[in-house]
């Protein structure tokens, strides 16, 4: 780690000068790519353009093989995201307008429901359609209910028996407009209460073909509700069970394809090799060599591991291929990647404002706030193909030298002069280069920060903001706390592939 990472907002020159002693930190871990603007929807890796390493021989695998590990990896893929992915919802099925699917569902719908009015208008009505339809909500709403759920399974189990509605319906004793009344009434006590509404609505539909298909629709819905809630009440309990079954799953694919951790191996050597190598030592921390001393850096298993997650948030996504082990979250460490790029050009943008502009103008909380709110829209659209920094910063420029002349004005300073404005701008400017010191030093304090923090282990306090980070603490702890979570996951379920990797590479050493 850098000595001395600033403990204090430094000025235009302060910066300039620190920026020959921290910008080695940023080529251990590769300069920022400035093409990495195309954020990832999905999970599966990047077109990758380099080989893979041949640690293991490769060998003939059969079509069955091939197919159980796919399957394999998909189980093990949605157990991570159930638990890694604290959003995870299950969404209704919505078919695209147009397509074959819906088209052909559509037609078979209509079809049914259409033999169903056929049925229910002949005289005497006909219920053989409806009385499948009731046996189907019947096992619908029970399988909402709880083990605990006795009086409302009894309820269920008597009004709607089948057998009894067959003698009503063959007797011609049969009301289906009751036995509607009972299945919304039993809706309304077990939907969720966003459900509400729509179970209110269906007691304004009075025939019946409507009724039901209503029905049906409102209980899809509470089938995905259900599903969720299941969802949520078990992914607490979930961790411990999906890091041995994701480590499992892993073991079964590994079995198959004994070369499933050659990227792995590259990513965790380079990292290795990174630590070893004395230009670099003075930037990141080598495991407790003293700043300067001519021993060889200490390498231990965690500091090469901290190191190599560092790693992934600079990586170049288009041109290498992603370590094996963290594939499924490859998408997440590249989101991550692109809001620490944003906070850089953001954090790097608010110094030079305060540091140009008049002593004292960012104690302003609500300048200091209307300015990193106005330059966060202005860099919102960063992940987009379409996005040109170089724009964006002229336009900042131009805005932030208005916000700080109004500012200066307001609070009766002295006016900023065109010298300063015209510093100002091109400062801000100069920040579209990956190479422009001060931007090089705000991505070197935020690994300082990040490495830090995952090197502290699971203590829940924050370590201390570097100086210069101040205006964006809150947005850097927020990405913080979910690279910690998602590195310490990761470690969880393949640390026993790692220890065994390092324990060779860090033997050579």
């Amino acid at each position: 780690m850098s000595e001395n990472l600033d403990k204090s907002h430094v000025d235009e020159a302060g910066e300039s000068k620190l920026a020959a002693s921290e910008q080695a930190r940023e080529g251990a871990l590769g300069c920022s790519d400035e093409t990495l603007q195309k954020k990832v929807t999905s999970d599966s890796p990047s077109p990758q353009r380099v080989g893979r390493p041949h640690s293991s021989p490769p060998r003939l695998v059969t079509v069955e093989e091939l197919l159980e590990t796919a399957k394999g990896v998909t189980n093990m893929a949605l157990a991570h995201e159930i638990v890694v992915n604290g959003d995870f919802r299950i969404n209704a099925v919505e078919l695209p307008e147009g397509s074959l699917e819906k088209r052909v569902k559509e037609i078979v719908h209509k079809a049914f429901w259409d033999c169903l009015s056929v049925q229910l208008s002949e005289d005497p009505p006909t219920y053989d359609h409806a009385i499948k339809l009731v046996g189907e909500v019947k096992e619908t709403l029970l399988s909402f209910l709880l083990p605990g759920h006795t009086r409302l399974r009894n309820q269920i189990t008597e009004v709607l028996d089948l057998e009894l509605i067959k003698q009503e319906a063959e007797n011609g004793a049969l009301d289906i407009s009751k036995l509607a009344e009972f299945i919304i009434g039993m809706m309304g006590i077990l939907c969720a209460p966003a459900r509400d509404e729509e179970v209110k609505k269906l007691k304004d539909i009075k025939e019946i073909v409507p009724l039901f298909r209503a029905i049906f629709s409102v209980l899809d819905l509470m089938k995905v509700d259900m599903a969720n809630f299941a969802i949520s009440s078990i992914r607490p309990h979930l961790m411990q069970q999906s890091v041995e079954y994701e480590r499992k799953k892993f073991q079964e694919v590994l079995e198959k394809q004994p070369n499933s951790l050659d990227f792995v191996t590259q990513w965790l050597e380079e990292a290795s090799n990174d630590l070893l190598t004395q230009k670099y030592r003075h930037a990141l921390p080598a495991g407790g060599a003293a700043a300067g001393s001519g021993d060889a850096p200490l390498l231990t298993p965690i500091s090469v591991q901290n190191y190599a997650y560092l790693k992934l948030l600079k990586w170049d996504h288009f041109q290498r291929p992603f370590p094996e082990t963290v594939l499924m979250d490859q998408s997440r460490f590249q989101e991550l990647q692109l809001q620490l790029e944003q906070l850089a050009i953001l954090g790097a943008v608010l110094l030079v404002t305060f540091s140009t502009a008049a002593p004292g103008i960012s104690g302003h909380a609500d300048f200091a706030e209307k300015l990193k709110m106005m330059v966060k829209i202005l860099l919102t659209d960063m992940h987009l193909p379409s996005f040109h920094l170089e724009d964006a910063l002229t336009s900042i420029g131009e805005k932030v030298c208005l916000e700080v002349s109004s500012c200066l004005s307001l609070c009766g300073s002295s006016p900023f002069s065109i010298h300063k404005e015209t510093v100002l701008k091109g400062q801000i400017q100069a920040l579209a280069s990956p190479d422009d010191p001060i931007r090089r030093i705000m991505e070197s304090r935020i690994l300082t920060f990040l490495e830090t923090y995952l090197a502290s282990g699971h203590q829940k306090l924050l370590p201390t903001v570097p100086g210069g980070l101040g205006p964006i603490q809150k947005e850097l702890e927020e990405v913080a706390v979910k690279f910690v979570r998602l590195v310490n996951y990761n470690k969880m379920v393949f640390c026993p592939y790692y220890d065994a990797i390092l324990s060779k590479l860090l033997l050579r050493s």
